[in-house]
């Protein structure tokens, strides 16, 4: 997902959308321990996106207080 849609949405979309990712990154993670996973690139790209919405989540909880 692009940083741009992320920015748009709000706190309480960006933390499912976190929960989801993470669910995501979990369940590659067990594909990849059983050498079920073909596309290992995915889990680098889940990992960038947790990381910026973790930022997004940050900044927009600094600028509400």
């Amino acid at each position: 997902m692009e940083l741009k849609e992320l920015n748009k949405k709000s706190i309480k979309d960006l933390q499912s959308l976190l929960a989801q990712s993470r669910d995501k990154l979990r369940s590659l993670r067990f594909k990849d321990a059983n050498k079920q996973l073909k596309n290992i690139r995915e889990i680098r790209a889940i990992k960038k996106t947790i990381a910026q919405i973790l930022t997004l989540l940050n900044s927009k909880k600094e600028n509400k207080q």
